[in-house]
């Protein structure tokens, strides 16, 4: 069966997005890119050097890898806006994940100033990713507003800490399907991404857990087959939990005394 995530118009034969930071070399960076197969990498705009040295991050990046500039930094709509055109003008293309974030303790995303950037670049023709905490009406708000995939939250970013959100994210699971729903932040483990995937999400963006390993290539390599895996399962279609036992050999043909 073929099976393809299909983002802004554009196929993708891997359901691995992977960030770029953190990383202790762009060396490993890079090799973790090839081995994993991702087709998509983030890359915030401030890691850029713009005047296009040898060390320019980018140049890391393999050309048949889909550079998707983050807004990181961004306050508020009108400065995710003003990143995106620069990212554009300067030749990184069109496609932009929306971060909005006011919050410098739990790293939060704004739902309502995302909303606001998602439907003015959208509108310009940028392929826009927003990053999200996992509301329904918000995710409803983004799709309207033209966004090419919902990026919600599994848990704070950088924590490691799995899928605390699944019951927000299996509503957002099961009420859109006009777009992708990408799971995003807080995945620590191979066992997340998997869980995510088997839960139904279309795909799975991950950075800390890869970059902070001891050995990222692996890590990256273990995550996409982490990913692969779920989807399968997902595809193949999985029993239901039950509350009570259920033999899977029959109760019949005992052996009794003579």
């Amino acid at each position: 069966m073929r099976d393809v995530l299909t983002i802004g118009g554009r196929e993708l034969s891997s359901r691995f997005l992977l960030g770029t930071g953190k990383f202790q070399s762009k060396e490993k960076m890079r090799e973790a890119i090839v081995r994993s197969g991702t087709g998509i990498v983030t890359v915030a705009l401030r890691r850029i050097d713009l005047e296009q040295s040898d060390e320019n991050i980018t140049s890391f990046i393999p050309q048949e890898v889909i550079l998707l500039v983050n807004t990181s930094g961004a306050r508020n709509a009108k400065e995710a806006v003003r990143i995106a055109h620069i990212a554009r003008e300067a030749g990184y293309g069109n496609w932009v994940k929306i971060e909005v974030i006011n919050d410098s303790r739990y790293l939060l995303p704004d739902n309502a100033e995302t909303v606001k950037a998602t439907g003015a670049l959208s509108a310009e023709g940028f392929v826009v990713l927003p990053y999200m905490s996992p509301d329904l009406y918000t995710a409803k708000a983004l799709v309207e507003a033209g966004a090419a995939a919902v990026m919600p939250l599994g848990s704070l970013i950088g924590s490691n800490q799995g899928l605390k959100m699944r019951v927000l994210l299996e509503v957002l699971v099961e009420e859109i399907g006009e777009v992708p729903v990408i799971v995003d932040a807080g995945i620590g483990r191979p066992s997340h991404a998997a869980e995510a995937m088997e839960m139904g999400a279309d795909a799975v963006l991950v950075n800390t857990a890869v970059a902070a390993a001891g050995d990222p290539v692996a890590m990256a390599v273990a995550f996409a087959r982490g990913i692969e895996a779920g989807r399968m399962a997902y595809l193949a279609g999985m029993s239901g939990e039950r509350n009570l036992a259920s033999a899977s050999s029959p109760l019949t043909g005992f052996l009794y005394d003579e």
